[in-house]
């Protein structure tokens, strides 16, 4: 497993914007190039969704609808961090995002990032509130 550590979030006005980071560290950083990390978030009430992924070793992406042309995400590997940049946000973004990880075939992200039981390192969360 990596350990994952968010920060990032806060406050929004709708429309507005956010960029939240993941950082990985732990034993197996060494295996780092071959992980994808995702992002999830889970509104009270709701159950957890994913918002995308990508791909370290090759830079893939996948998003889901609600989010597409919004949000994207980026990655700094010397550093270990990946970016989820959140533009136009709304009121439905309101939630406590995750990153998570999992070593992934690029080829396969779109059909693993959906599903969070398929990932078994977990960040602690961080809270993203938008609202005027």
């Amino acid at each position: 497993h990596l350990q994952l550590e968010e920060s990032g979030g806060g406050l929004a006005q709708p429309g507005g914007s956010l960029r939240l980071s993941c950082v990985a560290s732990g034993f197996y950083l060494e295996y780092y190039h071959n992980y994808a990390i995702a992002w999830f978030r889970q509104a009270p009430g709701k159950e957890r969704e994913a918002v995308g992924c990508i791909s370290i070793s090759d830079d893939s992406t996948y998003y889901v609808d609600p989010v597409k042309g919004r949000f994207s995400l980026s990655r700094d590997n010397p550093n270990h961090t990946v970016y989820l940049q959140m533009d136009s946000l709304n009121t439905d973004d309101t939630a406590v995002y995750y990153c998570a990880a999992e070593t992934i075939a690029p080829q396969i992200l779109h059909m693993i990032c959906p599903d969070p039981a398929k990932f078994d390192s977990w960040g602690q969360g961080t809270q993203v509130t938008v609202s005027s």
